[in-house]
């Protein structure tokens, strides 16, 4: 295993096709996806990787598979996407997580080491969030990284609240 970035608990390494099937288990879960259209398929979670793939050799950056430390399991994804909103493009901090890990602060902590990685490593500014607006877990894991909403927008036809964190000077 790879590992990019290391925190407290956790590992942040790529994503690799054989992560298909812990992937499927909470991205095609209906619970864990409640704020998109629908949970995906395995085919779509297959595509994923594989685009998430070439966001690395484009890059040198995307999605990250999120490791317990202590017991190896895949548990989540985690990383920066470039995302094209009606208004810019902007990189996306973005995170799923397997349910059974909700609540353990896994989220906050793998998204602050990937806005610490952005600002190190992809020359942005800032990066934001795309949070729907009822999705209060998502929301506080932002508010808890210090990012703040800066608007909202229609992105894949859902009001979306983007959350923006500045680098600092």
């Amino acid at each position: 295993m790879t590992v990019v970035i290391d925190t407290q608990r956790l590992h942040l390494r790529h994503l690799r096709l054989d992560d298909l099937d812990a992937m499927f288990a909470y991205l095609g879960d209906a619970q864990t996806m409640e704020y998109y259209p629908a949970p995906f398929s395995r085919g779509f979670v297959r595509e994923w990787i594989e685009r998430n793939e070439d966001r690395f050799a484009k890059y040198g950056y995307g999605l990250f598979g999120v490791v317990l430390k202590e017991s190896g399991e895949l548990i989540g994804d985690c990383g920066l996407v470039w995302q094209d909103l009606p208004d810019a493009t902007e990189l996306e901090v973005g995170y799923h997580f397997h349910r059974a890990h909700w609540g353990h602060g896994y989220a906050t902590e793998a998204a602050r080491a990937c806005i610490d990685y952005a600002f190190a490593n992809a020359n942005v500014t800032h990066v934001i969030s795309l949070i729907r607006p009822e999705n209060l877990p998502s929301r506080r894991v932002a508010e808890r990284n210090g990012m703040r909403i800066a608007r909202q927008v229609l992105w894949k036809d859902l009001l979306h609240d983007v959350w923006r964190k500045d680098r600092q000077s």
